[in-house]
C-alpha cells in the first residue's frame, strides 16, 4: 500500500514544481514588460519635454479628450494655448505630436526621414502597399511610374471635368435648399471627388453623384476612416489577431471588402472596354495617358 501512495505522490509533485516555475516565469516576463513600458514612457516623456500641453492620465492618457463628442474644440482650444505645437496622449506609451504652426510644418515636410509604420499599417487591408505606405527603393520605384500621369499637359484638360463635377455637386445643393431641407457636406464633397477621380484618373463615362453603388461605396470609406482613427485610439487593438475577432475588426474587414468590390470593377470596365475593336489603338494614339492606362 505504501509502494502505491509513493508512485501517486511523486507526480503530482513535479506538477506542481512545473507550474511554480511557469508562474515564476510568467511573473518575471510581466515584470520585464511592465519595466520596457516604462523606459519605453520615459523616453518619450523626454522626446516631448521641450512642448508644452495639458496634464495627462499615466495610462489611460487623453482618452477624455476622444470621449465627449468636443474633439475639435478641445483641439482648438489646445492650439490657443500651447501654440505651435503639443504632444497628445493615445495612452501610457504612445504619444503623437500635433503640429498646427506652418513653419514648424515646413521644417517637418522639408526632411527625407523614412515614414513609421506602427500606426500606418492597418491602412493597408484598405489601399494596399502603394505610394502612401511604400519607403525606399519601392517608393522610387511607383513614383517615376506615376509621374507621367500627373504631367501639367495632362491635368490642364481636366478642368472641364472637375467643373462639371463640381457644378453637379452646387445644383443638388440648390435643390437641397429649396426644400429647405439641412446640408451636411461630406458626402456631397466625397461623391464630387470620387466623380473627379473618375473622370480625370480613369476616364470613366458617367457621374458617380447619382450612382446608388458609389454612394455605398462613399459609405464604406467614411466607416474606414473613422474605424481607423478609433483603432489608433485603442490599446487593445493594436494587435492584428485580436482586432479581427472584434466587433470592429469585423466590421472593417466587411467595409474593406466593399471598397475593393468598387475599384476592382472599374478596373475589370476599363480592361473589357480596352477588348473593344480600335480602343487600344486610340489609347497608344494619345499623346498623355490616364493614370489608370500607365
Amino acid at each position: 500500500m505504501s509502494v502505491s501512495v509513493l508512485s501517486l505522490t511523486r507526480p503530482l509533485g513535479s506538477v506542481s514544481g512545473l507550474l511554480q516555475v511557469a508562474s515564476l516565469l510568467g511573473l518575471a516576463l510581466l515584470l520585464l514588460k511592465a519595466a520596457q513600458l516604462y523606459l519605453h514612457r520615459q523616453w518619450l516623456l523626454k522626446a516631448v519635454q521641450h512642448f508644452p500641453s495639458p496634464p495627462s492620465h499615466w495610462l489611460f492618457g487623453d482618452i477624455q479628450e476622444f470621449q465627449d463628442g468636443q474633439e475639435l474644440q478641445n483641439l482648438q482650444k489646445r492650439a490657443e494655448k500651447y501654440p505651435c505645437a503639443s504632444p497628445r496622449w493615445l495612452w501610457g506609451s504612445k504619444v503623437t505630436l500635433e503640429v498646427y504652426d506652418p513653419d514648424y510644418m515646413k521644417v517637418i515636410l522639408g526632411r527625407s526621414d523614412p515614414k513609421r509604420r506602427d500606426s500606418s499599417r492597418f491602412l493597408a487591408p484598405w489601399i494596399g502597399y502603394g505610394l502612401l505606405l511604400l519607403n525606399g527603393q519601392r517608393w522610387f520605384q511607383h513614383r517615376r511610374m506615376l509621374t507621367p500621369a500627373f504631367h501639367y499637359d495632362i491635368l490642364k484638360p481636366y478642368m472641364r471635368l472637375m467643373a462639371d463635377s463640381v457644378h453637379v455637386m452646387l445644383d443638388k445643393w440648390e435643390d437641397l435648399i429649396r426644400q429647405n431641407s439641412y446640408l451636411e457636406i461630406f458626402e456631397h464633397v466625397s461623391l464630387m471627388t470620387l466623380d473627379t477621380i473618375m473622370k480625370c484618373a480613369f476616364s470613366y463615362q458617367g457621374s458617380q453623384q447619382a450612382d446608388r453603388i458609389s454612394q455605398s461605396y462613399i459609405q464604406a470609406i467614411e466607416d474606414l476612416s473613422n474605424l481607423f482613427f478609433s483603432r489608433v485610439r485603442n490599446a487593445f487593438h493594436q494587435n492584428d489577431i485580436i482586432y479581427k475577432l472584434t466587433p470592429e475588426g469585423r466590421w472593417n474587414h466587411r467595409a474593406c471588402q466593399l471598397a475593393h468590390q468598387h475599384t476592382d470593377g472599374v478596373i475589370k470596365l476599363k480592361k473589357a472596354q480596352l477588348q473593344e475593336e480600335g480602343e487600344l489603338e486610340k489609347v497608344r494614339s494619345k499623346r498623355h495617358l490616364d493614370f489608370l492606362d500607365i
